[in-house]
């Protein structure tokens, strides 16, 4: 008989190493074509060598973390500009507003800004307006076309009474205004200025002109402008928002507070209550 077939042996198992871990780039990696579709990563082929890896690391990523920290400001000098200056503090000397609102016209400029009322403070931690705010007239003569010699300026400071008088004017009506800088001094007299306003002899625009008699410096000097009628429409309009914040009414409706105000208890009945109602 012939000898029986020998058993059949086990599988052999052989142990293969695991694969490295995909390297993961921080940006997103293009897809690549193949014959079956679309393949998310690129093939053996295209793939780039182990050199790059390195630099690809240092990009940005396409995804942003909340929780990473924000990168350091970079300084103004870095892009040669110089550094910026702090923020100004409120009420500080750097932090004024400035504005103003200019005529010009053949023989003369006109610019008028508003100045500010000037408070004092008092024991109690509020503030009492000590002299009212006005609007500055600045009168530049001309000395070429469109070009104004403000070294040469005379100018008017406009008080809030004197601006109310500017606002009554009707078509055919005119004012005037004197002033003496050094009156109740030992300069009085020495330097006068006046202000007419007064209209056009059509009557569709008005006359703003200042004369200047400063004995001291030896000047004798008249500067008159025609405004027409829409720029004294919108000196008007001026002059009808800006009075109230001269007089301190602004500022003093800025600082109401409700939890400031006494308690609402209904008034007595009489005549000495009757501005309680």
């Amino acid at each position: 008989m012939p000898p029986p077939p020998p058993p059949p042996l086990p599988p052999l198992c052989l142990s293969l190493p695991s694969p490295p871990p995909p390297q993961i780039f921080p940006r997103r990696l293009r897809s690549h074509k193949t014959r079956r579709g679309l393949s998310l990563a690129p093939n053996a082929s295209t793939r780039r060598p182990s050199s790059v890896c390195p630099v690809a690391s240092q990009r940005h990523s396409d995804y942003f973390d909340p929780r990473a920290p924000p990168p350091p400001p970079r300084r103004r000098e870095a892009y040669g500009m110089p550094p910026s200056s702090p923020p100004a503090a409120p009420g500080a000397q750097n932090g004024r507003v400035f504005s103003t609102y200019s005529i010009y016209k053949g023989k003369a400029a006109l610019s008028l800004d508003p100045r500010p009322p000037q408070f004092v403070p008092l024991d109690s931690g509020a503030y009492k307006m000590a002299k009212e705010g006005f609007v500055l007239l600045q009168f530049a003569p001309a000395v070429a076309t469109r070009q104004y010699d403000w070294t040469r300026k005379q100018v008017f400071s406009l008080s809030v009474w004197e601006m109310g008088s500017v606002l009554t004017l009707g078509p055919t009506d005119s004012c005037e205004f004197f002033h003496d800088p050094f009156k109740g001094r030992s300069d009085e007299g020495k330097v006068r200025k006046v202000l007419k306003v007064e209209p056009t002899p059509d009557g569709n625009s008005r006359f703003f002109n200042l004369s200047v008699q400063n004995r001291l410096l030896n000047v004798d000097e008249s500067i008159y402008i025609p405004i027409t009628k829409g720029e004294f429409a919108v000196i008007v309009s001026t002059f009808n928002y800006i009075i109230p914040h001269l007089m301190g009414w602004g500022t003093f409706t800025n600082s109401i507070k409700p939890e400031d105000s006494q308690a609402y208890t209904k008034p007595q009945s009489g005549p000495e209550f009757e501005w309680r109602r």
